[in-house]
């Protein structure tokens, strides 16, 4: 590029979008977020997982007994399923605009996962309120839903989280006069 005066002239910086997740205001309630990739497990993340927590269930780890078990093989970590599937959601809800999560209630594991099974999730934010105590702060309650490659429900959560609201994040990053 060059300007009127032939010297080469420097392009504009391109617009920059940095990927984050929702703010408390943004997140609409009643709407099903489905969140995009799955995740494939594989034997290697359940024996990683298993032992790094310190899990010495057999069901996980040793396949000669876990095929005299009722499901005739063994079981991913529940924990860990749970963990996949609350990470799946990061991305599109809250890298980035999350607080900290704030608790986990109504855990439940309706359905097995095994090696080789892809995980999905879906959200539903089903609450949201900003904080009386934490200005520029909210809470989001989420019903959370992952699901394996069939669509069978193999976990579900209520999630709650401290998020925060657009115009304190904003205010937050913007520097202020002196």
């Amino acid at each position: 590029m060059t300007d009127a005066g032939g010297a080469a002239a420097e392009a504009p910086a391109p617009r920059r979008i940095e990927q984050r997740g929702l703010y408390l205001d943004e997140l609409q309630t009643d709407v099903v977020y489905a969140h995009r990739p799955g995740r494939t497990v594989t034997e290697a993340d359940n024996v990683l997982f298993t032992t790094l927590t310190m899990n010495s269930q057999a069901l996980h780890l040793d396949a000669a007994w876990s095929a005299s078990q009722p499901f005739g093989q063994r079981l991913v970590n529940s924990m860990f399923t749970l963990s996949t599937v609350i990470g799946l959601s990061v991305a599109q809800l809250t890298q980035g605009t999350i607080i900290g999560q704030l608790g986990l209630d109504d855990v439940r594991f309706p359905h097995p996962v095994f090696h080789g099974d892809t995980l999905y999730a879906e959200t539903v934010v089903t609450e949201k309120r900003l904080s009386a105590s934490r200005p520029g702060q909210g809470i989001a309650t989420m019903k959370l839903l992952g699901k394996n490659q069939n669509g069978v429900v193999v976990a579900e959560a209520t999630r709650s989280c401290l998020i925060w609201a657009n115009q304190a994040a904003a205010m937050a990053i913007e520097p202020t006069e002196v």
